[in-house]
């Protein structure tokens, strides 16, 4: 699918790997509707590219929000091609602690924003897609998640991270399968360590041991790294129902 003239909803796109996505999409010429619970974040995303990027605040878990959030980029743009599901909760605990078994509603959550966050994204974004104008490949949009090399190297204390990004691993080639008659496209990426916000609240020295783990190249990955491969996923149309590790040959020890 060529970028020019399409319409973008990226889920987390204020910040970190989903602020370098709505980016890379901008430059080429796509327009985007950022998804995301950072108002101040979202509008400077939409004053850095005005015109090209409309911020809607919405929680991805919540129906109504996205729904709102997905009618937003439609109303404004006039249709929906690519959604990038970005947006996601992270948060380490021990099956059971000091103070007994951890608490269940900790891994609800996660499961809640990271795994039916993108489903609930992705069944309203394909319910958009179905109306659009086919390409001569029969395209008609493309549906981009993101995981995490922790679906497959889950450390100690990711139990609930971990199965939320399984659960995105596991449900790709459904969806692609589910998908394909409608000419829509899904794959995921699977990120290693990656310079986000998150990680920039760390030490340097912590950030440089992470680094350093990495086989090759020996550093963090940088989001700009991850915008480029989701960029070429929705322009390769050979490109479906795959799940890309994109992590330089990084694979997680126990803890």
């Amino acid at each position: 699918m060529n970028l020019e003239g399409k319409i973008a909803l990226v889920t987390g796109g204020a910040s970190g790997l989903g602020a370098a996505t709505t980016r890379e999409l901008v430059t080429g010429g796509a327009k985007v509707v950022i998804v995301d619970l950072n108002d101040e974040l979202g509008a400077a995303m939409e004053a850095e590219h005005a015109g090209a990027v409309v911020y809607a605040k919405a929680d991805v878990s919540d129906e109504v929000q996205s729904e709102a959030a997905v009618a937003r980029a439609v109303s404004e743009f006039g249709a929906l091609h690519i959604l990038m599901n970005v947006a996601g909760i992270g948060g380490s605990r021990r099956v059971v602690g000091r103070e007994g078994p951890v608490d269940l509603a900790w891994f609800k959550n996660i499961i809640n924003v990271n795994l039916i966050g993108t489903f609930n994204m992705t069944r309203l974004a394909a319910a958009a897609m179905v109306s659009n104008d086919p390409n001569e490949d029969g395209e008609r949009g493309v549906i981009i998640n993101t995981a995490s090399i922790a679906a497959m190297d889950g450390q100690i204390g990711q139990v609930a991270y971990s199965a939320s990004k399984g659960g995105i691993v596991g449900m790709t080639l459904p969806l692609a399968r589910d998908l394909s008659r409608h000419g829509i496209r899904v794959a995921t990426i699977a990120p290693g360590i990656f310079d986000t916000p998150l990680l920039a609240k760390l030490p340097d020295d912590v950030r440089s041991a992470l680094g350093a783990s990495v086989p090759f190249p020996q550093r963090l990955g940088q989001p700009k790294e991850y915008a480029q491969l989701a960029r070429q996923i929705i322009e390769n149309s050979m490109l479906n129902g795959e799940v890309i590790r994109l992590d330089g040959a990084l694979r997680m020890a126990p803890r």
